[in-house]
């Protein structure tokens, strides 16, 4: 069955939920990622340090600890979502987001309450990883079951455009700031209003969120293995190790070329800190209309094509890239280098979400989806930046080119394992 079977109301309401369920995922990455964009200016604010380095390397840990919630948060939603519904879960995970970002954005700083003021960082991180850790796997399958067939790749595609855009727009508020205020106004309070902004969207995604219809049916929301990881395990374990082994590869390279590439022009390039804000708004704005592009190419050659592609080029060019990166002093250069290496992520994040979903059945796919993918960005995407900022502080910044490599490789021969036909959310391919 294509896409040409579907009745003009039925694409209608199809395309709708798509652009309601990621309306919602654009505001949810937006508060997530507005943290690693700010953290230059209020990182002396809550680590007070004469080195940038140390105070860097101490909001990356923040950043990672947030990640390290998204493995409960993946299994928390995920169990809901398959149990209680994918609407349920997609409007909790927004509210929670939104919780996050207004903390962050009235914290008190050391200097007032001292060292409560990064432990309360912490927690209000801590709250936005387990909203992020739910958020990626419901929604991920959301637009998978929703979306044509025959056009799934392109359709899915959309929840990285969103994904990418909700971290566009961080970037792009924070450029606007920078030209609005002066260096001193922005470490003094200037960083707390994207966060404002942030948790006044999550509110307008909540109503958008409110308007979805259920493709979860209640079959299988009672079926005994529904949401459970009892059930996950026992039937499809080869399928979460399999998801787990190219996920662990993915986060990594795309956390390297986007979150933490501002920081490496920055602190090993020496780029001025508005060049490289400038270079990554531009290398993003491209990176997010690549998806759909992507997408359709892999209704095209098959998702195990796509991800063998990713795998592939990514062993071969992660350390030329991040080499010639590292002596970069032109930022026309710097921003061609960039998208070089986020296309080649593409051929992964445009479909991330549905080749994960196609590994598993109704009752148990937006756990294993979720779960799968949180455990992977908790212990290699989220860690990405603290890892390269540990190992410049030990003048081993290199190795971690070579890390990026490994994984990549790994991301290769995991997707080797894919089947050349879905089992599940069966498609053209």
């Amino acid at each position: 069955m294509t896409s040409s079977y579907y009745t003009g109301e039925e694409r209608s309401k199809r395309i709708f939920a798509i652009v309601g369920a990621s309306s919602g995922n654009l505001v949810e990455w937006f508060d997530f990622y507005v943290y690693a964009f700010c953290a230059i200016y209020f990182a002396p604010a809550f680590f007070p340090s004469d080195d940038p380095t140390v105070q860097l390397l101490n909001t990356a840990g923040v950043f990672a600890a947030g990640f390290l919630m998204r493995p409960i948060g993946g299994w928390i939603f995920g169990r809901l979502a398959d149990r209680r519904g994918r609407k349920n879960s997609l409007m909790i995970s927004v509210l929670m987001m939104c919780a996050g970002s207004l903390m962050i954005a009235c914290l008190p700083t050391y200097a007032s309450i001292g060292t409560w003021a990064p432990a309360l960082l912490l927690l209000a991180r801590l709250i936005q990883g387990l909203s992020v850790g739910g958020e990626y796997g419901t929604t991920a399958t959301y637009m998978s079951e929703v979306a044509l067939r025959g056009q799934r790749g392109f359709y899915a595609s959309f929840q990285y455009v969103t994904l990418i855009g909700g971290q566009l727009l961080a970037v792009l508020v924070v450029v606007i700031l920078q030209q609005l205020l002066s260096e001193e106004e922005l470490r003094a309070w200037g960083w707390r209003i994207p966060f404002v902004v942030g948790a006044i969207a999550a509110l307008i995604s909540l109503m958008l969120r409110r308007s979805l219809h259920e493709t979860s049916s209640a079959e299988t929301r009672q079926d005994k293995d529904a949401g459970s990881v009892k059930g996950l395990f026992r039937n499809h374990a080869a399928a979460f190790i399999t998801v787990l082994g190219y996920t662990a590869g993915g986060s990594l390279i795309f956390y390297t070329f986007t979150t933490y590439m501002q920081k490496y022009l920055v602190n090993t390039a020496g780029m001025h800190a508005k060049s490289a804000s400038f270079v990554m708004t531009g290398a993003l704005f491209l990176f997010m209309i690549l998806q759909p592009v992507f997408g359709m190419l892999s209704d095209r050659i098959g998702r195990r094509n796509s991800m063998l592609l990713f795998g592939g080029l990514g062993t071969l060019f992660t350390v030329p890239l991040l080499m010639a990166l590292k002596t970069v002093t032109s930022p026309f250069l710097a921003f061609v280098l960039v998208t070089l290496a986020l296309c080649i992520v593409s051929f992964y994040t445009s479909i991330s979400g549905l080749v994960k979903a196609e590994m598993f059945p109704p009752q148990v796919r937006a756990l294993g989806v979720g779960l799968a993918y949180a455990v992977a960005n908790a212990l290699f995407g989220g860690s990405a930046e603290y890892v390269a900022l540990g190992l410049k502080s030990l003048g081993m910044e290199n190795t971690f080119y070579w890390y990026v490599t490994a994984m990549m490789a790994i991301a290769f021969l995991f997707s080797l394992r894919l089947p050349k036909q879905a089992k599940y959310l069966h498609d053209d391919h």
